[in-house]
């Protein structure tokens, strides 16, 4: 039986890695008693599959992973059994039953939502007004958004336009904060701090990222109607 758990992470858990979580996970599982399934083989392990890494620092309300078990509680007393296993900073939210056919949420990631939230030192010389105006310009106006980006094998260009899907500016307390959702992936993937920073050198700042507290809001895989469906909408709930 194919299951998919919803998790936060907040608090000083942001700053563990994503290996560190996956063993943190593989624990908590036993201690709250879930009947998972193991893999064949000389060295079985737990059958288990994150979605997207979250990068260290970064928080979230919407992280997923999928798992196999053999037999399962309600999601009721599943949520409760695994939150009884956490420590602050972790949260269950949601264990919900996907079809036997369903791909992992791995391999069907598509997009993710995130709020860049502008820390003390983080505040530029533009008015909201303005600041909203050049994100207009810099965002809807162009054609293309071209940039140079590292990879494991040198260095390439690329249109960062089509990997933006919505990207917004407003306020709290004087400091900017930026929403994006941007395409995440395994063939095409963006990080948020990337898109901020092009738009940081279109209006001739430098992006300090150490400024900015980054949060994801939701994971979420394509429709076949072109658009978003949030990956903990894929399933149903065990009664």
């Amino acid at each position: 039986m194919k299951i998919r758990i919803k998790f936060k992470k907040y608090g000083v858990m942001k700053f563990i890695g994503h290996l560190d979580m996956m063993r943190y996970f593989q624990k908590a599982v036993r201690r709250a008693g879930i009947d998972i399934a193991y893999s064949e083989g000389f060295s079985p392990h737990q059958v288990m599959s994150f979605a997207a890494p979250l990068g260290v620092g970064v928080t979230s309300d919407g992280e997923y992973l999928d798992i196999e078990v053999k037999t399962t509680k309600s999601s009721a007393e599943s949520i409760s059994a695994l939150n009884s296993a956490m420590v602050e900073g972790v949260e269950v939210v949601s264990y919900i039953k996907l079809e036997d056919h369903a791909k992992t949420a791995m391999s069907v990631v598509a997009a993710a939502d995130y709020y860049l939230y502008g820390k003390s030192g983080s505040e530029l010389t533009l008015t909201l007004s303005e600041l909203q105006a050049k994100l207009r310009e810099f965002y809807e106006e162009q054609a293309e958004i071209p940039i140079t980006k590292k990879t494991k094998k040198g260095e390439k260009t690329m249109d960062l336009k089509r990997l933006i899907y919505e990207f917004s500016v407003s306020e709290q307390d004087r400091l900017p904060v930026f929403f994006l959702k941007v395409c995440t992936g395994s063939t095409d993937n963006v990080k948020p701090q990337l898109v901020l920073e092009a738009f940081y050198k279109f209006l001739g700042f430098t992006f300090e990222e150490a400024l900015f507290q980054i949060h994801r809001l939701e994971v979420y895989a394509a429709d076949e109607n072109g658009g978003f469906r949030p990956l903990g909408e894929m399933g149903e709930e065990i009664e």
